[in-house]
């Protein structure tokens, strides 16, 4: 692993812009951000493969359990960076991001994680003035994306099916809600990124079963102080669009459908599969982003009832963990969204190979052992079912999120993490349990 930043050199704070930037001797075209992430992996092979020169940086936080992080190791991370954990404040990490960008040469900064997102939001000007790029859309279209009250309100003034759900603003408004809505339904936060007085937290869509089961999540949620939503729970499949959309068209558009996610409801997809973009999504997908002019990369996701009818999830307006998928179809999504971001033209793709199938193999085991610990909550398979579904996926023809034959060190990186992280949390439940032993 390469050195980081803060072994290899004090930066020092900036007294001239001008001057700073014509100090700078090293220069990247794209600083991954949030290189924990499988879609970052992604996109270092993508713009490594197109002789861009990358660096990526992780947090502090990212290094809990591991010191492992598979994008480090890929052939084409010229350089890794590991700044300080911004969930317990931002200071450290914006001036630890600053620092970097003042003294290194940055084309494009490119976040992933809903987390980062909200933090470039709020210094996206600070950090544009020094020559880099943000890869996120304009404000205005961000701040109704990131929303899904304001998104499933734009959503049913255009016509699209939305989810029969109630906004709630306290746990004394869930009763009546579940009232309305009835059981089971899901609780979503408004927001999947919220900042706390202490720290800032990532909040998701929980399935509940009874109100008090639904009291408790929603709890949880206001304690931070969002809103939710408390809708219809829907059994059917669940897919999604993707998009790349600048100047009014569209450059790419991109389909696939998750059969097993993790967590079940709401988390990401750990086996999908390449789908033709269906009519009766693709349609309003596009309507909605032409509505928000939600430029740059997008997915779009659905969740369709039990008569097959399609209903607006969400977007998400960053990368997705789902991306290599497109990738590996044909639509090289991450380097389409560094050519726009960097004010570059970007190539029309008119198709893509359907039926291609990716596989995250280790999302895949823990859905696994969800099935077994959930057994007879809404929407979770049969253990056995489970079971014979896991192992035969070995037999057929699919892909695995960090395998690449021209870049094979990441996925033996994970690997290891994966048992570092394993071992972490075997080694602590024993010495929680000989402490419980002791006191008896």
């Amino acid at each position: 692993m390469d050195e980081t930043l803060s072994r290899k050199s004090d930066v020092g704070d900036a007294t001239e812009q001008q001057g700073e930037r014509q100090r700078r001797d090293v220069t990247y075209d794209a600083l991954i951000l949030d290189a924990k992430l499988r879609q970052s992996l992604v996109t270092v092979r993508s713009l490594g493969q197109h002789g861009k020169r990358v660096a990526a940086l992780a947090t502090e936080d990212n290094l809990v359990y591991s010191d492992q992080v598979p994008i480090f190791s890929s052939r084409w991370c010229q350089q890794s960076y590991i700044a300080p954990s911004y969930k317990n404040g931002t200071q450290p990490y914006l001036h630890y991001l600053l620092q970097l960008v003042r003294s290194t040469g940055i084309g494009v900064l490119i976040p992933s994680a809903d987390g980062t997102v909200e933090l470039l939001r709020a210094h996206r000007q600070e950090l544009e003035q020094w020559g880099s790029r943000v890869a996120l859309t304009k404000e205005a279209a961000l701040a109704t994306a990131v929303n899904k009250e304001q998104t499933l309100q734009v959503a049913k003034h255009l016509g699209l099916n939305v989810p029969h759900g109630v906004l709630v603003r306290t746990v004394d408004e869930i009763a009546e809600a579940l009232r309305e809505v009835g059981l089971p339904a899901v609780i979503k936060p408004v927001s999947s990124w919220r900042w706390g007085e202490q720290e800032g937290v990532r909040l998701i869509s929980r399935l509940v079963t009874s109100l008090d089961e639904a009291r408790q999540v929603a709890e949880t949620i206001s304690v931070v102080g969002s809103t939710m939503l408390v809708q219809q729970f829907l059994r059917g499949r669940r897919e999604a669009v993707s998009f790349l959309y600048a100047n009014g068209e569209f450059y790419a558009r991109f389909a696939q459908w998750a059969k097993r996610t993790h967590p079940q409801l709401g988390g990401t997809s750990v086996y999908r599969q390449s789908i033709a973009v269906p009519r009766d999504l693709g349609e309003p997908a596009e309507r909605l982003v032409q509505e928000l002019d939600l430029e740059g990369y997008s997915e779009v996701e659905f969740r369709r009832d039990s008569a097959g009818r399609p209903y607006l999830m969400e977007i998400n307006p960053r990368l997705s963990a789902s991306v290599e998928l497109a990738v590996r179809a044909g639509v090289d999504f991450p380097y389409m969204l560094y050519r726009w971001a960097a004010g570059e033209r970007i190539e029309r793709v008119q198709g893509y190979r359907v039926g291609e199938w990716m596989r995250y193999l280790e999302g895949d085991l823990l859905a696994l052992v969800e099935s077994f610990r959930q057994h007879g909550r809404p929407g979770i398979q049969p253990p056995a079912q489970a079971l014979w579904e896991f192992v035969s996926t070995f037999f057929l023809p699919t892909g695995y999120d960090y395998m690449d034959k021209h870049d094979p060190l990441p996925a033996w990186t994970a690997f290891r993490e994966f048992a570092d992280h394993v071992w972490y949390h075997k080694k602590n439940f024993w010495s929680a349990a000989t402490k419980i032993k002791s006191t008896q």
